[in-house]
């Protein structure tokens, strides 16, 4: 069994996945160390593993998982990946972006692929119908934006939208109209990318991530044709790690 682990900005997400892809176990942890790698090689069969990192990863983590694995990654700029990286500068590319781009590559191979992580902050990734990586945008996250608002200003207050609100047009207090004005500006951020991309090549898929994919999901999804376009996939990023782990487990093989 693999054991795929990426470490956010605000908590670590770690699945326990066959070579196949298939997710056995998935967890989430607001810290993690050491005496958590252990306790998951002792309460399951783990043979290998993979983490990745937008942050710096502590070095007893890294040697734990080196010690008890039989085939380890840590995953970085240098590390092979099954699809190609055509960004100017591979070293200031997030890992958890690169891994998206793998997992989403996974699930449609033939397709060009439009990629949004909402996370901290929202990244926009395209990936070719060839399987070349070409690059993507980053924008600030729903949090981020609630945050600035309430900090920028004397009077805004702090707002926090429901997982599962359905954000009105416009809002009929302050609170509504900041909830609409952030929620439905991703939204309206979102269909524009998509529409953008509809005029430039008529055949992609769009995947959709991250903690808070759900918080502009059903905001986004307005007409049929973007429920079919729209493919929400919340583990993409351990997916895509998996798929590394198992494609350099592979080359050291043959």
């Amino acid at each position: 069994m693999n054991l795929c682990i990426d470490q956010g900005n605000s908590r670590t997400k770690v699945a326990l996945m066959t070579d196949e892809g298939k997710i056995m176990k998935h967890l989430i942890y607001k810290s993690f160390s050491s005496a958590d790698v252990e306790r998951l090689f002792d309460l399951y069969d783990i043979t290998d593993s993979i983490i990745s990192s937008v942050v710096d990863i502590e070095a007893a983590v890294v040697n734990t998982l080196h010690r008890r694995s039989q085939h380890f990654v840590l995953f970085d700029h240098m590390t092979p990946v099954p699809i190609v990286n055509r960004y100017d500068t591979p070293q200031t590319l997030g890992q958890d972006r690169l891994a998206a781009a793998v997992g989403a590559k996974s699930l449609c191979p033939n397709e060009n692929l439009l990629i949004i992580d909402a996370g901290s902050a929202i990244t926009y990734d395209f990936v070719s119908a060839e399987g070349e990586y070409m690059g993507g945008n980053i924008a600030p996250g729903i949090k981020m934006r609630f945050t600035m608002l309430q900090r920028m200003t004397k009077k805004l207050p702090m707002v926090e939208a429901e997982e599962n609100e359905l954000i009105p047009l416009f809002g009929a207090n302050t609170r509504d109209a900041i909830a609409a004005g952030v929620i439905r500006g991703v939204a309206y951020e979102v269909k524009g990318y998509m529409r953008t991309l509809k005029e430039k090549m008529p055949h992609y898929q769009t995947f959709l991530t991250g903690g808070h994919a759900p918080y502009i999901l059903n905001n986004v999804r307005s007409s049929r044709n973007e429920k079919r376009e729209i493919r929400f996939e919340k583990h993409l990023v351990l997916i895509g790690l998996n798929n590394i782990l198992v494609y350099n487990k592979l080359k050291i093989e043959n």
